[in-house]
């Protein structure tokens, strides 16, 4: 028989319900076999509605269950690793839900711990799996727009509605979230940016908080250069009229486009010619990557988001922001 990987949820909230934690149901040699929220009664919910066959109320006794093999944390980042060092200790694969952890220092201790036990460690980047993705890399590497010049990406949206309340919320808490909105969605996009380009070599920013309305950064400014010479720019304001977002990379013969979260068309441009393709993501996002950490479990292929290249993500963010915090 083939080989079943069953694993555990810690932290079974909002991102789990459809993001991710269907597809380690729907992956072929995956099992979700528990679930756990410090409320137990939610966890309980959980479990009923996406008919797991475990739950708990404490992360250890999940951490522990000795039919576990594999665990993924999907708690806020405070708390990554907290849970992942206990998940090292015990021996057990693990993918962690972005960003890594909250600073560098943090994220170093977790790649060391994994790498000295030889664990697998997975972090839930999952844009660099995605086929639209995908197809941007092949045009990068296949020299559709001759050599990279330039990336630059601007994000903005306006206030939502918890922001205007001023009710609690971890993603724009300073403590948790020095870069609010940043640290939660930017991540995403300079990871995708490190998969396409390669290594940054040099990074540095300006945040400041233009709201008031939360004690996290609302509006930060940056530029880089891959280690390729490739140079890099950005811009995220929370505080806008209105949603964009938008991804140039300009190239000696030609330019792509693209956004980072909406799911609209990318373009390919050089000369007279222009190539736009709607390639959509699937329903449950993450299903891509967890089947590239199937993948890389039973047919030992490489998977493009691990430690070592979230590792590096969070070093990038944490200059970005270094001198303003």
């Amino acid at each position: 028989m083939a080989k079943v990987y069953k694993w555990g949820i810690i932290g079974c909230g909002n991102v789990t319900e459809i993001k991710s934690g269907p597809a380690y149901k729907m992956v072929d040699g995956f099992d979700l076999h528990a679930v756990m929220r410090r409320d137990v009664e939610k966890a309980k919910d959980y479990a009923s509605r996406h008919h797991v066959a475990n739950f708990y109320g404490d992360a250890d006794a999940l951490i522990n269950n000795p039919e576990i093999e594999a665990i993924y944390i999907a708690t806020p980042p405070d708390s990554h690793a907290y849970y992942a060092l206990k998940v090292a200790e015990a021996g057990k694969i693990c993918c962690i839900e972005k960003p890594m952890a909250t600073t560098y220092k943090e994220c170093l201790q977790i790649n060391t711990a994994f790498k000295e036990k030889k664990i697998p460690l997975f972090v839930a980047y999952y844009r660099r799996s995605l086929p639209r993705f995908a197809k941007v890399k092949s045009w990068l590497d296949t020299n559709k727009i001759g050599k990279i010049r330039h990336i630059n990406w601007h994000l903005s949206k306006p206030a939502n509605a918890i922001d205007l309340s001023k009710n609690y919320n971890w993603r724009t808490d300073s403590k948790i979230a020095y870069g609010g909105y940043f640290d939660d969605l930017a991540s995403h996009g300079i990871d995708l940016f490190i998969h396409l380009l390669g290594d940054v070599k040099n990074a540095q920013g300006i945040a400041t908080n233009q709201q008031g309305l939360y004690t996290a950064m609302d509006s930060i400014t940056a530029s880089w250069i891959h280690e390729s010479g490739v140079t890099g720019s950005g811009s995220w304001n929370f505080a806008s009229e209105k949603r964009e977002d938008t991804v140039a990379i300009y190239g000696e013969k030609g330019k792509i486009t693209f956004s980072v979260f909406d799911e609209k068309p990318i373009v390919l441009e050089h000369g007279d010619y222009k190539e736009s393709l709607l390639i959509k993501n699937p329903e449950n996002i993450q299903l891509c990557h967890v089947e590239n950490m199937k993948n890389y479990l039973i047919a030992d292929k490489a998977h493009p988001s691990t430690g070592k290249t979230a590792l590096h993500t969070t070093w990038v963010l944490e200059r970005i922001l270094k001198n303003n915090n």
